[in-house]
């Protein structure tokens, strides 16, 4: 434990769960490890079917591919440091790497979540406005969207990271979480600076957040309005199988975080495990999930897939009949 001031302090140390016997150290890690693999090759999977089959190269799957590679990085970027404090108890890292780790925490939870109101937004357009939805709704005009949320999400957490490191840090060096984010440093710094370094977080955090959720909601609120209108039920299935993927992610991402500041803010207080806990499923399993959401939920993948496993068994069973009349 060191109390210093910030132009000595080295390293922080990264508790993780703090409540957690040392004899589960080794069940933790590998459940870690398990969705580190989940999530990088879920991920990985759904790239490369996306990209590489030419009928799923459309504006709704290049979103997925933007998601996809977010999610991935995500995880690459918090689960390696948690993985090896529970495997080989390393519990250091430096303060770079620390303010680093923040960084790429919170950008990418922003590019997510505006990731997330650009696939409402083309739900929305394609339903509302079919005859102008290939106009509107490119590859183009994917991939340029998509690189703005990256432009304001890596700017805008840039000036939060950068006005964290203003601050003094003469407190405890040990970060009570697995990784490290906004609230779990700033909380070890001290002085005047610290409320007010918090509070302009929390606002940012609040716009980055609700400010897209509100579009979303209305978004498919207006999607199920439309489908409503519909006469035919054919129409109003087609809609629901559509948007059932997007709405699912979304859920998954929003929902808990939502309960998280709900809570709070009526009063309700975690303790320090639960609230971990409950961090790290909402910033870890819509990660690992995402992947069999696409492939169950979408009907393109689904489709390309069983059309590639089907070809697959016929290939192979031609193969042993061969071998077999070869013999």
């Amino acid at each position: 434990m060191k109390f210093t001031n910030t132009t000595n302090i080295k390293d922080f140390m990264i508790i993780g769960f703090p409540g957690l016997p040392p004899e589960f150290n080794g069940a933790v890690s590998v459940l870690l490890l398990l969705v580190f693999l989940a999530i990088v090759v879920g991920n990985t999977f759904i790239l490369t079917v996306i990209l590489f089959e030419r009928t799923l190269r459309k504006p709704t799957y290049f979103i997925f591919c933007h998601l996809a590679m977010t999610d991935m990085t995500f995880g690459t970027a918090t689960l390696p440091k948690i993985i090896a404090r529970y495997w080989w108890n390393d519990t250091t890292t430096s303060v770079g790497a620390c303010f680093t780790q923040m960084f790429l925490v919170h950008s990418l939870g922003t590019i997510n979540s505006l990731i997330l109101l650009i696939m409402a937004l083309d739900r929305f357009v394609a339903i509302w406005l079919p005859f102008r939805y290939p106009v509107w709704v490119t590859n183009k005009t994917v991939f340029i969207a998509c690189v703005l949320s990256c432009l304001v999400s890596f700017i805008c957490m840039l000036g939060i990271v950068l006005h964290a490191l203003t601050l003094p840090y003469c407190n405890l060096n040990i970060i009570v979480h697995c990784y490290c984010d906004h609230i779990s440093i700033t909380q070890l710094g001290c002085g005047e600076n610290v409320i007010y370094v918090k509070m302009v977080a929390v606002a940012n955090a609040m716009v980055v957040l609700l400010l897209p959720l509100a579009f979303i909601i209305i978004s498919y609120f207006s999607i199920i309005v439309a489908a409503l209108k519909m006469s035919q039920v054919e129409r109003w299935n087609k809609v629901l199988s559509t948007c059932a993927p997007q709405i699912f992610i979304t859920c998954l991402y929003y929902v808990p975080r939502c309960f998280v500041y709900l809570s709070n803010l009526l009063g309700f207080r975690f303790g320090t495990d639960a609230r971990i806990i409950i961090t790290m499923m909402y910033s870890l399993v819509p990660p690992a999930v995402n992947p069999l959401i696409y492939c169950l939920k979408t009907k393109d993948i689904k489709k390309v897939l069983t059309e590639r496993f089907q070809r697959r068994k016929v290939t192979v069973a031609q193969r042993n009949d061969l071998r077999q009349n070869t013999n």
